[in-house]
């Protein structure tokens, strides 16, 4: 169970995310959506800690931290969230200089002090979860968009975080691309992994989350399950957002 509590974040005067409130169930899928500049973003790198609240509790499992202005958050207390999450970037992140089972092994070997040959074990494992085992010592320069980023979900799979964190996933990736992608997250929701991803792609939402998160200028306007937030929105703004998104799409929902 992830639970927030009466999350704040402002940077100097401007309030970037406002009482954010909300219990995310462990195996379930929850797709966090709104325009640009509603705080999606921001609220999934609270949740790991890349960006520190202002105020409020993160609770992860038994993990749980509380914040308040001016207070500093040590760094073992950010450790002890942060290692109950993986995180996919919009971007990859890849190590230019480590092929893409080298990624993989990475944090095992230097943070978890995994031996070499269980690490390279285990990666190789993920890999071919992600379908990325014929690429395993390729450089992430010689790979496609969505093999990298495929590469990378196999790499925030790594330590057996307690939740996936995804920023915007498919948003760097042509269609086709996206779809090599959507497809392996959709697995791994199948399989009952937690995940919270930040997402425009209303393909990738409807397809594999469980609940949604409609947020706008910081605040939860609207949450419920996919079907009743795609299909029958209750909020008008909700509504809006949700029909200028499937203008000229259709969507399994």
């Amino acid at each position: 169970m992830i639970e927030l509590s009466n999350i704040e974040k402002r940077f100097g005067d401007a309030v970037i995310l406002k009482d954010i409130t909300l219990r995310i169930p462990e195996g379930n899928v929850t797709a966090l959506v709104g325009p640009s500049g509603g705080g999606k973003s921001t609220l999934l790198r609270c949740i790991n800690l890349l960006e520190i609240p202002t105020s409020g509790t993160i609770r992860i499992g038994e993990a749980e931290q509380s914040f308040k202005p001016g207070q500093k958050t040590g760094w073992q207390a950010i450790q002890k969230i942060r290692r109950q999450t993986g995180m996919v970037f919009q971007n990859f992140q890849l190590f230019p200089h480590q092929t893409a089972i080298e990624n993989v092994m990475e944090g095992l070997v230097t943070v978890l002090r995994w031996p070499t040959d269980r690490a390279r074990q285990h990666a190789m494992e993920l890999l071919t979860k992600v379908g990325m085992a014929h690429k395993a010592d390729a450089w992430p320069s010689t790979l496609s968009g969505g093999q990298q980023q495929r590469v990378a979900i196999a790499r925030a799979l790594a330590p057996s975080p307690r939740v996936l964190l995804c920023d915007e996933p498919t948003s760097a990736l042509d269609p086709e691309l996206a779809a090599e992608v959507v497809d392996v997250l959709a697995r791994l929701a199948n399989e009952g992994t937690t995940m919270v991803m930040a997402t425009h792609d209303l393909r990738l939402a409807s397809k594999i989350a469980n609940d949604v998160v409609f947020l706008e200028a910081g605040s939860v306007v609207e949450t419920g399950s996919a079907r009743s937030i795609f299909g029958a929105p209750t909020q008008e703004r909700t509504k809006r957002f949700i029909s200028t998104l499937n203008a000229g799409h259709s969507y399994d929902i």
